[in-house]
């Protein structure tokens, strides 16, 4: 009898070790898919390059980098409501096989139109689709931390310009602009579809072991699509998120041109210190996770834009050579960045709950396309017609006490 016992104990610790691994591989291959679709954050690279091939201004640069991201929130958005209904082996395949088909078309792109069709509508439409499963497959595999889950796979998203940059210019400089497009989409087209095919979702079996052994409570405050946009803490998460991305890919999208124009830097030494913005970026996901679940989602806003302000304030006293106080600058609004991308869908599980979290945070995943759309467009604007970086970071500031007011009154405590 007590051998029976100690052998069934013995299987049920074996088990749970089992699933504590499953889980955290999911975690894993989340990050390799997140980094191929993060490549995206690079655009900064392809710019100025992009300029000179096409004969384009800043505002007509930024067309494709400003299509790729709205068609990936917009994407992200109609997939939402599918994850829960097909494979998402399929789902992740064929998302991946349309931003491999993207960036592979962008090499025959013979203007700045085209490849805004095919790196910005074509290759951000994958982006959309693949984004959300790994996302929403953690969530259901940590309940009992799923802001510091999310924000772990996000940390892949975030860190991708660490490896793509360096290795985006290195190929640009040896093969050509076009060229790389071309190896990069080629990759993309190998890695997505193979590390898809383990990705599903917990059995309701093993989902309430997962609670029971880390002592979740279910969740009494799920909340449909259609309730949750009534509230005013949606209101609210909803400007903010448009705020805070707005913010964080206009900045993302300047990156090189402000280390280039502004410092003096070679596009090499910005290269360099991209991979520092990049895992400042990649920290700030499973920070602000972290934080959002300790702090509330009303602090962790608050937090981001004081850092915000702070950085805005120090890069406008940078001068020619000052690459302490852009390296710093730039390594706070990258973190931001990652922080809203961790916020956003953390703040949709804490107010809204899991049972309908892939079509909800595809609602509020708009706000990104929306924040991509205002950012690229009025910073392009700003330099073509005042040809001044000061006037950037004044409107970056404004923004942020725009946002802390909506914060203020229309953002609940958790």
């Amino acid at each position: 009898m007590k051998v029976g016992i100690w052998m069934n104990q013995n299987f049920s610790m074996q088990n749970n070790k089992y699933k504590t691994l499953k889980r955290w591989g999911y975690v894993l291959l989340g990050i390799i898919i997140m980094m191929c679709l993060g490549t995206v954050y690079s655009y900064s690279v392809f710019r100025l390059p992009i300029e000179k091939l096409f004969n384009v201004g800043a505002t007509q640069s930024g067309m494709p980098y400003m299509i790729s991201l709205a068609f990936y929130a917009f994407f992200m958005f109609l997939t939402g409501k599918y994850l829960d209904k097909f494979n998402l082996r399929y789902i992740i395949i064929i998302g991946g096989l349309l931003v491999s088909l993207g960036w592979i078309l962008s090499a025959y792109a013979p203007n700045i139109f085209v490849l805004t069709i095919t790196y910005g509508l074509i290759s951000g439409a994958g982006v959309g689709i693949v984004y959300g499963v790994p996302m929403t497959v953690v969530a259901r595999w940590f309940p009992e931390k799923k802001g510091l889950a999310v924000g772990m796979v996000l940390i892949g998203f975030g860190l991708s310009p660490l490896i793509t940059a360096p290795l985006a210019r290195i190929f640009v400089e040896q093969y050509g602009i076009m060229n790389t497009f071309q190896i990069l989409g080629i990759c993309f087209g190998v890695i997505i579809p193979i590390l898809s095919l383990p990705f599903k979702y917990p059995s309701d079996s093993e989902l309430l072991n997962l609670k029971s052994a880390n002592h979740v409570k279910n969740s009494f405050n799920d909340l449909n699509t259609s309730n949750m946009i009534k509230t005013k803490s949606f209101n609210g998460l909803y400007i903010n998120f448009i705020i805070g991305t707005t913010i964080g890919l206009m900045l993302i999208g300047l990156t090189s041109s402000v280390g280039i124009e502004l410092i003096g830097l070679s596009p090499s030494n910005v290269a360099l210190l991209m991979g520092l913005f990049a895992i400042f970026n990649g920290i700030g996901r499973p920070t602000f996770g972290w934080l959002t679940d300790k702090l509330s989602s009303k602090n962790a806003m608050y937090l981001s834009y004081g850092l915000i302000i702070s950085s805005a304030v120090l890069i406008l006293f940078a001068n020619e050579g000052d690459v302490t106080l852009y390296s710093i600058s730039f390594s706070i609004f990258w973190f931001n960045l990652g922080g809203w991308l961790a916020i956003a869908p953390t703040s949709t599980l804490a107010l809204y709950g899991t049972k309908h979290y892939s079509q909800n945070y595809g609602v509020v995943f708009t706000a990104y396309g929306i924040g991509a759309i205002t950012g690229v467009v009025t910073s392009g604007i700003l330099l073509d017609v005042l040809q001044n970086y000061q006037y950037v970071f004044y409107y970056v500031i404004a923004l942020c006490l725009i946002g802390i007011l909506i914060t203020s009154k229309l953002i609940k405590e958790k």
